[in-house]
């Protein structure tokens, strides 16, 4: 069983899953390069997610919300191959974080290689730990969202920085590369270990940092949904590589992510859709771009579990899920400003514990234990996520900096910390 359901979290974990002689299995040549088109498909994400927040903000924003997620692309693009993947895919040190010196500043991988699914082949160790830098990359970008409009940007770069090594390391390194959740909770490409952490993350910045001046007083209304829209079809495109790219293959398995995440994300676009019409008789581009993502984030831990059925179910309902997420902090009054929580948080806890009751294949141990399993990493996740992020807050806010001032805030990111204008164009709100 665990060659079937397991396989592509073994495959996550090369430091672990293969005892054999890599070298003597032969090059897969097809692997690797649908591998390295997956790692640029996933990087490609990041601009889109960039070109997506940045036309949700006010104009006086934008640049200076479109710069949080390049900044991850510089600071964890050098993170990454220093640290993060040593203590992520290494040796585990009690089962909550690996460390392996000769993956340090990746010194050791230069000429080695790793098995891919199937453990008939390999492809270069480099492919999969760029693949994988990819998605610590866009992990911290996601949280940006939680708190547009009013962060320092020296602020914000330190706390993504401290935030990757203390929380999105481990946690990798718990559920993929070999410690204690790795075989257990199914995550075939982040629903827990991204989107849950970045979604609780997300909430704990809006709460601590507190609303926008004049929020929810003033309307905020996006500058231009037509970059969003752009970004949304960018995420849709680079989630092919996010998901499929998993499976660390080139095959079936590979076909299997891919047509799930097409489906999922198709789903949940019509019923955001069908929500709206329903309730307001019209049909908005933002409604639907929410969809879409509410479909993706919830087939990603499960896109290479389930058949079509699964993931028609899982999309489609991510999207009730998510409007009731939306709608309840509306209610309750915290200003994430972008819906981190309500989209990327509600959805993956949502795919996460779902796809038990999808499962291509029943588990040797059960779907009670299955359930189980997908609970305690939904608990792992937002628990170490939600602890270490306010600390961690705290921790930059008291010696750094995070909030704005009121001044700045009321001037823009973009004029007060960048000295730039996104559209050339002064004073705009």
């Amino acid at each position: 069983m665990r060659k079937t359901m397991f396989a592509a979290t073994a495959a996550l974990t090369p430091t672990a899953a293969w005892a054999g002689d890599v070298m003597a299995l032969p090059e897969d040549s097809g692997a690797t390069a649908w591998m390295l088109a997956s790692t640029a498909l996933v990087l490609l994400m990041v601009p889109g997610l960039a070109m997506f927040y940045g036309g949700l903000v006010r104009t006086k924003n934008v640049l200076g919300t479109m710069m949080h997620s390049f900044a991850a692309m510089a600071i964890i693009g050098v993170l990454w191959p220093i640290v993060g993947y040593a203590m992520a895919f290494g040796p585990t040190q009690g089962g909550f974080v690996g460390w392996d010196s000769e993956k340090f500043l990746l010194s050791g991988i230069d000429t080695t290689w790793i098995p891919i699914l199937d453990e008939t082949r390999r492809i270069p160790e480099y492919v999969f730990a760029m693949f994988q830098g990819k998605f610590a990359i866009i992990t911290p970008a996601l949280i940006a969202g939680a708190f547009a409009e009013r962060v320092r940007f020296g602020g914000y770069a330190l706390f993504i920085a401290l935030w990757s090594i203390l929380v999105y390391n481990p946690l990798a390194h718990i559920v993929w590369g070999g410690g204690f959740l790795t075989g257990e909770a199914i995550d075939l490409a982040g629903g827990t270990v991204i989107h849950i952490s970045a979604g609780v993350a997300g909430l704990v910045a809006a709460v601590y940092l507190g609303a926008r001046h004049g929020y929810p007083r003033s309307a905020m209304h996006p500058n231009n949904l037509v970059m969003t829209l752009m970004g949304a079809g960018l995420l849709w495109v680079g989630w092919f590589g996010f998901n499929a790219g998993s499976q660390v293959s080139s095959g079936l398995a590979t076909a299997q992510a891919l047509t799930m995440t097409q489906i999922a994300a198709s789903a949940g676009a019509l019923s955001w859709m069908g929500l709206e019409a329903a309730l307001h008789r019209k049909v908005s581009s933002l409604g639907m771009v929410s969809g879409i993502l509410a479909g993706l984030v919830a087939i990603t831990p499960a896109a290479g579990h389930v058949q079509p059925l699964g993931a028609l179910a899982l999309g489609f309902a991510a999207s009730f899920v998510c409007y009731g997420a939306i709608a309840l902090k509306n209610k309750l009054g915290y200003d994430d400003t972008l819906d981190v929580f309500g989209i990327h948080g509600a959805a993956g806890i949502f795919g996460a514990i779902g796809l038990t009751f999808f499962l291509r294949d029943t588990p040797e141990h059960g779907l009670a234990t299955q359930l189980w399993f997908q609970v305690k990493g939904v608990l792992v996740a937002g628990g170490l996520s939600a602890v270490a992020t306010l600390l961690l807050l705290v921790l930059v806010d008291k010696t750094v900096g995070l909030r704005l001032p009121h001044r700045e805030e009321l001037a823009g990111m973009d004029h007060a910390l960048h000295g730039e204008h996104g559209y050339g164009l002064m004073n705009v709100n």
